[in-house]
């Protein structure tokens, strides 16, 4: 779980309150209409612009962005030493027993190709298009997010285009302006809000993670290719790290 997402969303929505609350209290800030505006126009947008099936996973793409897992490279140069160990102690079958216990059904399907007695090039090929696949569902992700943080101050502006139409109709009533200008804003402040600190982080934060978890996985590639390859497990290490920054690699150095 990443803690970070949800501490940011707490303390950018306590701060908002705490500042309407110093402010003279939040009931002013509260408007159905202009709520309707913002998320329906921008859910309703979402609609025309993608399909039904990419409609329908937003609450999973936004769950991906704070439940989320990443083996570190750390994590991953130790495991792959490890199974270079068993590998060229007790054999490429003697993996097996590794695969039960692993719950990265990925580094599991790469583990079985090799206890299946695949070669480097099938190994690649298969797992390669996997990587290319998940990169294609994180980038149609990320666009979703993208889009909602674009059309939610969109639709912000509209709903305050259409309170300042209704508020023009009524200037023969100067008691009526100054409320009627406040709830025609109050729509761009929604849209700005959620776009700000909800959608455009949220897409932000899935991008960061595609690349770690994209990461991840091509070390795993490479790792299980060079174990196929009967590479002892200092070669691996050495392989391994290259994907490691020079400044980092003891930080991550396995232990053999």
């Amino acid at each position: 779980m990443d803690f970070a997402t949800i501490a940011g969303l707490f303390c950018g929505f306590a701060v908002i309150i705490l500042a309407i609350a110093m402010g003279g209290g939040a009931k002013g800030f509260i408007h159905i209409p202009s709520m309707a505006i913002v998320m329906g126009g921008m859910l309703c947008a979402v609609l025309i612009h993608f399909s039904m099936n990419q409609f329908l996973n937003i609450f999973s793409i936004i769950r991906k962005t704070i439940l989320v897992k990443v083996l570190s490279p750390a994590e991953i140069i130790q495991q792959m030493v490890n199974f270079a160990a068993i590998s060229r102690r007790d054999g490429a079958m003697a993996l097996e027993e590794q695969i039960r216990r692993t719950d990265n059904s990925f580094m599991a399907k790469g583990l079985q190709m090799l206890v299946d007695g695949q070669d480097e090039e099938a190994i690649r090929d298969v797992m390669g298009l996997e990587i290319e696949y998940l990169q294609e569902r994180h980038k149609n992700g990320k666009k979703v997010l993208e889009f909602m943080g674009a059309s939610a101050p969109a639709f912000g502006m509209i709903g305050t285009l259409i309170g300042l139409v209704q508020m023009l109709k009524n200037l023969n009533s100067p008691d009526d302006i100054g409320a009627g200008m406040a709830v025609a804003l109050l729509t761009t402040f929604y849209g700005a809000f959620l776009a700000n600190l909800v959608f455009i982080p949220l897409a932000g934060k899935l991008g960061i993670y595609s690349s770690a978890e994209i990461l991840a996985m091509e070390m795993t590639v490479e790792g299980i290719c060079t174990i196929s390859r009967g590479e002892n497990p200092t070669v691996v290490r050495e392989k391994m790290q290259s994907f490691v920054s020079p400044n980092n690699r003891e930080d991550v150095k396995a232990n053999i």
